[in-house]
């Protein structure tokens, strides 16, 4: 049995998905596992992680409406507002969502759908650069 482990680090502009699929599979390539299992943690509570369709982007612009009214910015609606208008309703939506993704690994790819790609979700408004552990074991 092999292990592998990497931090891909997402420099995300801007709240909303963003999309890490192609930098993972160039990770696996270099990897010497043809089967296994690859785990995608983020670290982080304000961003989380996403296996969702990639060929519309009208479906990421929803998913990100869709939050924004699940979790709004509303000024004295929180507690925790630490950080700025942004700070809750990010933990929020991680909270909904997740931070940790397990990916069954054939043939030296990801069993992705046809139309399945795997992003960062970012919740909050201002860029941030995020730290994805990759974490693959197999044969």
């Amino acid at each position: 049995m092999k292990q592998a482990l990497h931090h891909l680090t997402v420099a995300t502009g801007t709240r909303g998905l963003h999309e890490i699929t192609a930098g993972i599979d160039s990770w696996i390539d270099l990897q010497d596992v043809r089967t296994g299992l690859l785990t995608i943690f983020c670290r982080h509570t304000s961003a989380s992680l996403l296996i969702q369709e990639n060929a519309d982007p009208g479906v990421r612009t929803d998913l990100e409406r869709y939050f924004e009214t699940i979790a709004p910015e509303a000024p004295g609606r929180y507690v925790h507002d630490a950080e700025g208008p942004d700070d809750m309703p990010a933990h929020l939506r991680a909270a909904l969502t997740t931070v940790q993704l397990s990916v069954p690994v054939e043939a030296g790819r990801m069993v992705l759908g046809t139309w399945q790609g795997i992003y960062v979700f970012e919740h909050r408004r201002a860029a941030h650069r995020r730290d994805i552990v990759l974490h693959l074991v197999g044969e």
